[in-house]
């Protein structure tokens, strides 16, 4: 089945926050933000702005009627500063107005004095100064200490790697109005519905059941809307609830890019030890996570880096700590690969290191510590279906290695001034939430007297596809036609309770609860089927081609007749699904447990040409086998590949985020901050669908594919090093493990000493 909402997007008729139409009498909204990244306010005068013709008002935290709060995770986070602002671009004041003009205009009649304070930006900093978001966590298995004595080889360096703007196409953005009996719906674009709801209900002290939150699809969310909608949301709410009109907050692009957070930005230092076969015996990392002003999933983000700090290796004794640290720049959050990236950038330079000074290829290090079934990661699971080595086998058996390394060589040794590097990334990533509690999901299915159904969930469509599966889903158990199905916006008054859609873990979570769903109204329809026909109980039933076809009977009944039948009878036609995720735990205070529904695995080759004069390189092919279980819709699939390896890749090239030493956002424009184009995207991409039909606990066995894939664009930072030392031996035998590795870098690090 083709995408179901490609047309839509190319037609320009798909409905975001900005396409509602809006009300008579809507007032819109403009945030007057921080001018400094930490201060005391000592002055404040918007009265001049109040004035202004069009203006109706300008809101400070006085004028909230609940709790000033906003924090997820950890309450440390106002909607509207108070009395001190801790990042540069922290939301201070609302000026509403008739018209966006109007408000944009009062942004300049506000008068605001701060008295600065020292600003931190980076992690270490704030750590040796004991600035801290949350508390510190360690993950060890076996004995690390022991180990290294034991070690034939030991290498210690650190590795940084850096922040990621999302750059959704669809900037945040909320659309809110009044209700009947003192309720409020709220259009947001948020992944978390129930968390604006939430996040709502709290700021203007009402109870959940008065909020309805309705999300018909994003414009891209990458994490970036988990968490950080609910603000945009709640501002938006607050100024519909106190003046009762509808309002609209939608953010411009420079706005969106100052005021929020990004992936977080990690300062690591390693230490690894191997033995005389380049065993890994003994691994250590420390993890120096940059969460910006407040908690926000900071905690949860640090917690799969340590989840996935050994990546698809087995690694017998492993002791990795990691802290949350506390700086003045927005809070950051989640963001594709949710901390697992970070991770894995660490242990990747460990071993590029190790090969560098033993003089072997990293290639070798990696196949001959690759995991098996069997392994415990340090968290205390137990790796069952293991396709680490396969992926990586079967990648060899299509791109012969030894073969493209030798090619290279022979390139490198006939081009003076052009170099190629090649590097291997495997990837093994973890799917479901790693809080627990989290892993649960409802869906409510109506079947229609004409025959047609209704389909309701908590995915939120934003570009990767859910809508497909869950229409996929609900066709395939009532053997409909796809046109007979609708899916309905996500909505906290039909699904309550939801958990975002992120983790990877959305088809699976609501694929399920519908199931369960669609799995209620045919056992009602067989019972029905096996009585009226004088059937035994048990007698096969089968749903297809749009009738139903009964063990015995020589004629399909049609679909619409049984409907009807069953309405005449009075039988239910719609059920509401749930399903929470079995065998799943996790003990933070031992940390240990089975956090995990199962695992992807896969390998990526990356093949680079640099412009040795220039400084400048070219992505040649990056070949790819990926274990997607038994893929459900493989055009799908392939799309989240293809875009989450780009992703990584610019994550690790050319997306540079800069703040000064003030917490100034540089990058803060498109003319600033440089994402992958068409020029700039590998030549080649080569993805190939690992065949296996192994039992997992994903929906139809089609495993999570939306993550995983950015871990793959590792590998361009590694292909270009090797490119680099092709042309200066004589620089540093490894180079500074500092991503992204931007033009600039390769050029110094090309003529560097």
């Amino acid at each position: 089945m083709a995408n179901i909402d490609a047309f839509g997007h190319v037609t320009g008729t798909s409905i975001y926050v900005d396409d509602i139409p809006v009300m008579q009498g809507t007032l819109f909204i403009k945030v007057f933000d921080a001018p400094v990244a930490h201060g005391v306010i000592e002055a404040l005068d918007y009265s001049e702005a109040e004035e202004m013709e069009g203006v109706v008002k300008v809101f400070s935290y006085k004028d909230i009627p609940g709790e000033n709060q906003i924090g997820g995770i950890i309450a440390d986070e106002p909607l509207l500063a108070e009395k001190e602002v801790h990042f540069w671009g922290q939301p201070i004041l609302l000026v509403v107005a008739e018209n966006e003009i109007a408000a944009e205009e009062a942004l300049h009649k506000i008068h605001i004095s701060i008295k600065e304070l020292p600003v931190i930006t980076d992690p270490k900093e704030a750590f040796l100064k004991g600035k801290f978001l949350h508390n510190s966590r360690t993950f060890e298995s076996g004995n690390t200490e022991n180990a290294f004595r034991e070690a034939r080889y030991i290498f210690e360096g650190s590795a940084d790697s850096g922040g990621q703007e999302h750059l959704y196409l669809e900037t945040q953005g909320a659309y809110a109005y009044p209700m009947e009996h003192g309720s409020i719906k709220i259009h947001s674009s948020t992944q978390g519905p129930t968390q604006v709801q939430r996040t709502v209900a709290k700021v203007l002290g009402i109870g959940m059941n008065k909020v309805e939150v309705d999300v018909a699809r994003l414009g891209g969310g990458f994490g970036g809307k988990e968490d950080q909608a609910s603000p945009w949301a709640a501002m938006t709410a607050l100024v519909s609830w106190v003046l009762k009109k509808p309002a609209k907050c939608v953010l411009h692009r420079m706005e969106d890019m100052r005021m929020t957070g990004k992936r977080h930005p990690y300062r690591s230092d390693y230490k690894i030890g191997l033995d005389k076969d380049f065993n890994i015996i003994a691994y250590e990392a420390t993890f120096f996570q940059n969460g910006g002003a407040a908690a926000d999933l900071s905690p949860a983000v640090m917690e799969r880096t340590l989840f996935h700090a050994t990546n698809s290796y087995q690694i017998p004794h492993v002791k990795v700590q990691a802290h949350g640290c506390k700086t003045n720049l927005p809070p950051n959050t989640a963001f594709r690969g949710f901390g697992g990236p970070q991770g894995m950038f660490v242990i990747e330079s460990a071993i590029d290191h190790a090969a560098q000074k033993l003089k072997v290829s990293r290639e070798s290090i990696q196949a001959r510590n690759l995991m098996e079934n069997g392994y415990q990661f340090p968290y205390g699971q137990i790796v069952e279906g293991c396709e680490a080595r396969t992926c990586w086998e079967e990648l060899n058996a299509k791109y012969p290695i030894e073969g493209i390394r030798k090619d290279i060589l022979t390139f490198n040794e006939n081009h003076a001034f052009l170099k190629k590097g090649m590097a291997l990334m495997p990837v093994c990533f973890g799917i479901s939430f790693t809080n627990t509690m989290m892993n649960h999901s409802r869906a409510l299915v109506h079947v229609y007297s004409d025959g047609t159904v209704g389909v309701s969930t908590g995915a939120v469509e934003m570009g990767q596809g859910v809508n497909t599966k869950m229409l996929q889903i609900a066709a395939q158990e009532f053997g409909l036609d796809a046109s007979q199905i609708k899916l309905e916006t996500t909505n906290t008054t039909r699904v309550a309770n939801t958990s975002p859609s992120a983790a990877s873990a959305t088809s699976d979570l609501n694929g399920k609860a519908l199931l369960d769903a669609c799995s209620q109204i045919k056992a009602r329809l067989k019972n029905m089927l096996w009585v009226k026909n004088d059937l035994e109980a048990g007698a096969e039933v089968r749903f297809e081609g749009g009738k139903v076809w009964m063990e015995g009977m020589e004629e399909p009944a049609i679909w619409i007749d049984v409907v009807l039948d069953a309405l005449a009878r009075r039988i239910n036609l719609s059920a509401k699904g749930h399903y929470a995720t079995p065998k799943i735990h996790f003990d933070k205070i031992k940390e240990k447990g089975h956090p995990f529904a199962y695992h992807v695995y896969g390998t990526a080759l990356t093949t680079v040409t640099v412009d040795c004069i220039r400084g400048t390189y070219e992505l040649e092919a990056v070949h790819i086998v990926h274990d997607f279980g038994t893929s459900m819709n493989r055009l799908v699939d392939l799309g989240q590949i293809e875009g989450g390896l780009v992703q990584g890749i610019g994550w690790m090239t050319m997306e540079e985020v800069a703040y000064n030493n003030k917490g100034r956002l540089l990058s803060n424009a498109l003319s600033t901050y440089k994402i992958p184009d068409i020029y700039s995207v590998p030549k080649e991409i080569n993805t190939h669908f690992l065949p296996t039909d192994n039992n997992n606990m994903a929906i139809y066995k089609s495993k999570a594919v939306g993550e995983p894939p950015l871990m793959y664009g590792i590998g361009a930072f590694f292909a270009i090093a090797e490119a680099i030392r092709a042309f200066n031996p004589d620089a540093p035998l490894h180079l500074p493990y500092c991503a992204p590795m931007t033009p600039e870098k390769v050029l110094m690090a090309l003529y560097g000493e």
